[in-house]
C-alpha cells in the first residue's frame, strides 16, 4: 500500500534538490524525528542535523543528509528549507572525515579566535567553540548517513 501522495520540496540556499510527489517523509525535528503523511496538520518546526527520508508513490525511498533548517507543512505540501542537504550518494566521505578532524582539532585548541584574540576574550573562544561543535556535528552526521 503506497499511500496518498503529497507535494514535497527540499531546498537549500544553493539549489532545489527535490520537488516531487511523495507518500511519506521522516525528518529530524529539533525534538526528535517527525513522520509526515498526506493531509498532515499545518506545522512549522526547526530541524537539527540528521537523516531525511522520503518515499515516493512507487515505494522507492531516498535519503538525504541535512544540517538543519526548517520544515513547513501546509495545504498537503511539505517544504524543507535546509541549511545544507545532499543525497546519500553525493556524500564525499573523505571530505567529511577531513572536516571532522578539523573540527575536533579546533575543539581541542584552547587558544582564542577572532578579532578579540589578542585580549584572550572568553566570548571569542565561545563563538569559535560553538562553530566548531556545529561543524563537528555536521561532519559526524554526514559520515553516519554515508555508512548507512
Amino acid at each position: 500500500m503506497a499511500g496518498t501522495p503529497f507535494t514535497f520540496r527540499l531546498v537549500t540556499p544553493q539549489r532545489l534538490l527535490l520537488e516531487a510527489p511523495i507518500v511519506s517523509l521522516e525528518a529530524p525535528g529539533s525534538e526528535g524525528y517527525l513522520g509526515i503523511l498526506a493531509h498532515h496538520a499545518p506545522l512549522i518546526t526547526p530541524l537539527r542535523p540528521g537523516r531525511l527520508d522520503v518515499r515516493d508513490p512507487a515505494g522507492v525511498e531516498s535519503s538525504y543528509a541535512v544540517s538543519g533548517g526548517f520544515l513547513e507543512v501546509s495545504a498537503n505540501r511539505a517544504t524543507v528549507l535546509a541549511d545544507t542537504a545532499e543525497r546519500v550518494d553525493e556524500i564525499d566521505r573523505s571530505r567529511a572525515e577531513a572536516s571532522l578532524k578539523r573540527a575536533e582539532a579546533r575543539l581541542n585548541d584552547a587558544s582564542p579566535r577572532g578579532a578579540d584574540a589578542s585580549r584572550g576574550d572568553a566570548a571569542s573562544r565561545d563563538i569559535d567553540r560553538a562553530r566548531a561543535q556545529r561543524s563537528q556535528e555536521r561532519a559526524k552526521n554526514r559520515l553516519a548517513i554515508a555508512k548507512g
